[in-house]
């Protein structure tokens, strides 16, 4: 069997490890904030704040929750392709 990481410096294994668990963290935060209300994304629950299809309240502060966690996670996903690229993958 072809051992991918044999060459992978530690420090840099380390840090994947930990970018790649920061990645699954913030999506599924974000999906539990998001299921309650039925939708996919922070859009659709922001459209149905506006029509008045869920209370403002909580509602608005899970849109805005739902929206850090996905620039967070779009944060750490670029950090990740920036390691990857850095260790020539």
């Amino acid at each position: 069997m072809i051992d991918y990481f044999a060459n992978l410096p530690p420090d840099d294994a380390v840090q994947m490890e930990q970018l790649s668990r920061l990645s699954y963290e913030l999506r599924e935060s974000r999906r539990k904030l998001l299921e309650p209300y039925g939708v996919n994304d922070e859009g659709d629950l922001l459209a149905r704040i506006a029509a008045a299809d869920l209370p403002e309240h909580p509602a608005y502060e899970h849109y805005l929750g739902s929206l850090a966690l996905a620039t967070a996670k779009q944060d750490v996903t670029a950090e990740l392709k920036a390691l990857l690229a850095r260790m020539g993958g």
